[in-house]
């Protein structure tokens, strides 16, 4: 029986019948089928994701299964519905089952690689990223050279958007060659699928093509990832490493991503984090494994128990997809309905502010769910204080600033947006997704247009 049926998205007036096909985008979906206070509009959804209420359901059965029969369901029913959860996202992503596991976040997963790799000890070895790395990604850059003593380093490649894709590939290979030449060995490079601040699309394929060439490892952060991009293509890719949270734009519980490394890395990979007990010593006798023998690989087995937590989410991942196949009509058809409303709904938003949108002029930046608009608001000394319609605000100001639209949005409008400062002036980056409409991208523009004329009267000081 298919899911439409087993949970009715809409009915017929009077009729109490569902209605078949694919269901609308909108306000409707949201209103029958997720978990939202109706005073609160969710255009955040890059950050925390959610979930319908059918997976929220699955997931409290499989708590529920948890809870009745602990040591039989987590011993031997746990794995075996995990394998349905990693099949089904290793067809997803084109890949091998034997080659996906899953992790609690990208942040996770990024850490799990970076810890696992051994550096030469000549501490020649360095990290390539790009400056718009996500900040807990680029902590563990920092805390792997200091706990390897230094054997590794890094190098930042500078961006300057709106640039074209073309523009991002030569910056790659100008590092290369910078490090080469100070005596270094490009030895990892750290990029996104969508990276978070700003969020726009980066060319992860002709980035990872170009690691190949270049002989680097390539470890792929698609914490904007999955759900959001299509990912079919993976096998053709072909990174090192790839990491994509499925609680963001999959539907699915929070923590859950999935760890992506081809056979011929997983030697790599010795330990997760924690190590537990699916690791298997080299120098010493193996120790006892108190959990049921597995035929599994061992970096398959390795990840499917890593201490006593609630992986429930895990088990959600199948269940989300197939409602997305079989509710909201497929992959494709979110994807393209998505792109749409970010695209429209983020040029809506700037033509409300008297602003713009972060995109160059083949629209690559835009090519996912997810906007910039930049606001009424520049920093003095940033270099945009000279532009029509912009308040200029002073530099000591920007954290008080934006903490105070954040409690305005949060406290007067029941709305959250993330907001950051790029390039001398505040943007807003805007989530499009199923729930929404084009009139919540307008409302949302009317509402910082007013919340924007506060600041610039100086209210972020009251």
């Amino acid at each position: 029986m298919g899911l439409t049926h087993e949970l009715p998205l809409r009915e017929k007036a009077g009729a109490g019948e569902a209605q078949p096909g694919p269901v609308k985008f909108g306000r409707e979906l949201k209103e029958q089928q997720f978990l939202f206070d109706p005073a609160y509009r969710n255009l955040n959804h890059g950050s925390f994701g959610t979930i319908p209420r059918f997976i929220q359901a699955k997931l409290r059965g499989y708590q529920d299964q948890a809870e009745a029969r602990p040591d039989p369901f987590i011993r031997y029913e746990y794995p075996k519905l995990l394998d349905e959860s990693r099949a089904a996202i290793a067809q997803l992503l084109g890949v091998p089952t034997d080659t996906a596991v899953f992790v609690p976040n990208a942040t996770a997963g990024v850490n799990t690689v970076l810890r696992n790799i051994v550096w030469n000890p000549d501490g020649k070895d360095e990290i390539l990223h790009f400056d718009t790395i996500y900040a807990g990604c680029a902590k563990t850059i920092d805390y792997v050279i200091e706990d390897r003593h230094n054997l590794v380093s890094a190098r930042c490649i500078p961006l300057a958007y709106p640039c074209e894709d073309a523009a991002i590939l030569a910056a790659f290979h100008a590092a290369v060659d910078a490090s080469t030449a100070a005596g270094h060995r490009p030895r990892l490079c750290l990029f996104d699928v969508v990276s978070s601040l700003p969020g726009v699309r980066f060319p992860f394929e002709a980035l990872t093509a170009a690691c190949r060439t270049r002989k680097i490892l390539s470890l792929v952060d698609g914490a904007q990832g999955v759900g959001m991009v299509d990912l079919g293509h993976l096998p053709t890719v072909d990174p090192d490493f790839f990491v994509s949270n499925c609680h963001k734009w999959l539907h699915v519980p929070r923590g859950c991503a999935v760890l992506y490394v081809p056979r011929r890395n997983q030697p790599l990979i010795r330990s997760t984090l924690p190590t537990s007990h699916g690791f298997v010593p080299r120098a010493v006798e193996a120790r006892f494994n108190p959990l049921p023998p597995s035929a599994k690989s061992e970096f398959v087995n390795n990840f499917e128990f890593v201490g006593t937590v609630d992986n429930a989410p895990y088990l959600c991942v199948k269940d989300a997809i197939k409602w997305r196949e079989e509710v909201l009509g497929g992959e494709a058809r979110i994807l393209e309905a998505l792109t749409e409303m970010a695209r429209t709904g983020g040029k809506m938003v700037a033509g409300i502010l008297g602003t713009e949108v972060l995109d160059n002029a083949t629209q690559s930046l835009t090519r996912c769910s997810m906007v910039n608009i930049g606001l009424p608001l520049a920093v003095e000394g940033g270099g945009q204080e000279g532009r029509e319609g912009l308040s200029v605000i002073p530099k000591s100001d920007i954290s008080a600033v934006t903490n105070w639209i954040l409690r305005v949005l949060i406290d007067e409008h029941k709305t959250f947006v993330a907001l950051y400062v790029y390039n001398g002036q505040w943007w807003a980056r805007l989530s499009a997704q199923v729930y929404l409409e084009l009139d919540d991208f307008e409302w949302a523009g009317q509402t910082l247009k007013e919340v924007c004329a506060r600041v610039a009267k100086g209210e972020y000081k009251q």
